[in-house]
């Protein structure tokens, strides 16, 4: 392209295209280019161009240019932009005067009122939808979300219902309802089903925990009331009607529901009482009473036999001084009260040796008439230890330390005290039986030095070898002892089953 020339003649602008509405001829639109002290002269060349033609105007917009002068007088609407932003929803009130009310029956929608301002375009687009008609839900509600994860509550009452672990699939059923209303989450099924299954499950456990409780206040209301003694064979008596000297036999059908007098393990009701000359069972030591100052309630069953097994050693141990001449499988027995005997006020323990797999003649009973001084001082001696010895715990020496060592100290007293027994110069003894006893109470001597070692050691491993060296020296004596019994005339055990039937 070449450069202009300088003397020539620069083309005037063209004027911009101005948008016609419609309605509008193109003189008014030249007329408002131009302005209104324009005067073109068609004949003239010089500043003018050729008028452009009028363009259609766009679908979508419209454009109002300046009014012409000769509607001065009148209000002139600025005009700009149609405002941005959503289109009121439904229609606004229309008053007499408002431009904007909707076109009269008949009238072209897009012409203007006469005189009056063009109302803004029709809103195209979004603008054109109102908000609520976006979706099926009004404006201002927050969409449904769909249900998340399972509640982990609801899976644990489910589980703990199957298994029977009530009152548990109730407590986590209940948590799990709670959560899923919050949460959003699944597994109410599931949540339901352990709510009904803990339900009907505790209320299952609370009815039986119910009967077991009734069933206990009846079992103790029935152990509280007064022992009712069946009617007595021919020939039997209560048991508590037993003296010392009595010997007796049980009955094939005395064992009963625990409201007669105890023997160990048995309830005993009535007992025959036989002659000590004709085969029998047991034989009747004595009886002792427990005192009223142990309360007027029961202690219980553990605690009365501890306390008729306290009252009856002695009484055992005075009517067989000579425990070598009671038969073998005659034991020890306490017939004690039950609690229906002592809430009708029995308070007497019967003390005696009995044998329930076997039957004896004779008397176990030592008749001190008929010992000489040196037999009565020996069984007087061993006494002591003998009750001594057979008071040893049932329990391991691991488990009882303590008891065996106040076991050991008991011991320790007991052999110190037959040495000096033994060795009392008042006491005539056989020529026989004389280097016999010096040689038992030397034994015992020092059977009490061990006994008090083993008090005195604290380790468990100590006390249980300490134990077994005081027995051995124990068990040493027995031939000892054997020996002095037969230089003394006493039973050496040889004829116990002679007596036996």
């Amino acid at each position: 392209m070449s450069k202009p020339e300088p003397d020539a003649s620069a083309p005037a602008p063209a004027a911009a295209p101005v948008p016609v509405p419609d309605g509008v001829g193109p003189d008014a639109a030249v007329t408002a280019a131009a302005g209104p002290d324009s005067d073109p002269d068609p004949d003239s060349d010089v500043g003018t161009a050729p008028a452009p033609a009028a363009s259609a105007a766009p679908v979508d917009r419209v454009e109002l240019t300046k009014p012409a002068p000769a509607a001065a007088e009148e209000p002139v609407t600025p005009v700009g932009p149609a405002p941005v932003g959503p289109a009121p929803v439904g229609p606004a009130p229309a008053g007499p005067d408002d431009p904007w009310a909707a076109p009269a029956p008949g009238a072209t929608p897009s012409t203007p009122p006469p005189g009056g301002p063009v109302p803004p375009p029709a809103a195209t687009g979004w603008a054109a939808v109102p908000p609520g008609a976006l979706s099926g839900y009004r404006p201002g509600y927050a969409y449904p979300q769909e249900p998340g994860a399972t509640n982990g509550f609801a899976v644990a009452a489910l589980i703990t219902g199957l298994l029977c672990l009530w009152p548990l699939p109730l407590v986590f059923g209940i948590v799990a309802l709670i959560q899923l209303h919050r949460r959003n989450e699944r597994g109410r099924g599931m949540a339901v089903t352990g709510v009904v299954l803990g339900a009907l499950g505790t209320l299952g456990l609370l009815v039986g925990l119910f009967g077991v409780v009734v069933a206990g206040v009846d079992a103790t209301e029935d152990a509280d009331r007064p022992a009712r003694v069946p009617k007595a064979p021919p020939g039997a008596v209560v048991w508590s009607s037993l003296k010392a000297g009595d010997c007796y036999n049980l009955p094939g059908d005395h064992s009963g529901t625990g409201t007669g007098a105890g023997t160990a393990d048995q309830s005993v009701f009535w007992v025959s009482r036989v002659p000590c000359t004709l085969p029998h069972q047991g034989e009747v030591a004595g009886t002792a009473r427990i005192p009223d100052s142990d309360g007027p309630g029961y202690p219980g069953e553990t605690r009365v036999r501890e306390r008729a097994a306290a009252l009856c050693g002695p009484v055992l141990d005075e009517y067989a001084l000579d425990y070598w001449a009671v038969p073998d499988g005659m034991d020890e027995v306490y017939l004690y009260p039950s609690r229906g005997n002592w809430k009708s006020g029995e308070r007497d323990v019967t003390c005696a040796y009995e044998d329930r797999d076997g039957l004896h003649r004779g008397s176990v009973r030592t008749d001190r008439a008929a010992l000489n001084p040196a037999q009565l001082a020996y069984l007087e001696a061993a006494r002591a230890f003998n009750s001594a010895y057979w008071e040893e715990p049932d329990a391991e020496i691991a488990e009882a330390r303590s008891e065996y060592s106040a076991w050991a100290r008991k011991m320790a007293e007991a052999s110190r005290k037959e040495a000096e027994d033994l060795s009392r110069t008042s006491t005539n003894w056989p020529e026989g039986a004389r280097p016999k006893v010096a040689e038992l109470a030397a034994a015992q001597r020092e059977a009490a030095t061990a006994w008090d070692t083993a008090a005195k050691t604290t380790d468990g491993t100590a006390l249980e070898r300490e134990v077994r060296r005081a027995k051995s020296l124990v068990a040493k004596s027995t031939g000892l002892t054997t020996e002095i019994r037969r230089e003394l005339g006493l039973s050496t055990g040889e004829q116990v089953g002679d007596i036996q039937v």
